[in-house]
């Protein structure tokens, strides 16, 4: 994914039940499909390495790279989140909502790249 332009990305705009209106990947939206859809079929290619006895190595070299594919899915996300939800957070008028959302939103991306790194 490229770098987010966030002059062009609205910010995070969250109604009464925390529900944001809009998530800050929805500008990429197809282009994140595209890529899901193209890593769902390099799965089944696997799966159908597996099913016709390919050799242990060139499939472990498949998944490698279906596994650095979704890594790129993930860090492309990390960084809308941060780009969208975490800039709309700061931009946040009154000081201790601010404060308090710019904490959460950083937290999530925090616990969001702590999973991806397990």
């Amino acid at each position: 994914m490229s770098t987010v332009d966030l002059s062009t990305t609205p910010p995070a705009i969250e109604i009464a039940d925390d529900t944001p209106t809009h998530h800050g990947y929805a500008p990429n939206k197809d282009a994140y499909l595209r890529r899901l859809k193209r890593i769902e079929g390099q799965v089944r290619g696997i799966a159908r390495m597996v099913e016709e006895d390919k050799y242990c190595i060139d499939i472990l070299t498949q998944v490698s790279a279906v596994t650095k594919a979704l890594h790129a899915v993930s860090l492309g996300l990390v960084e809308e989140h941060i780009g969208h939800c975490v800039v709309g957070a700061a931009s946040e008028s009154d000081p201790v909502v601010r404060a308090e959302q710019i904490d959460i939103k950083v937290k999530e991306a925090a616990d969001a790249i702590g999973r991806l790194l397990r």
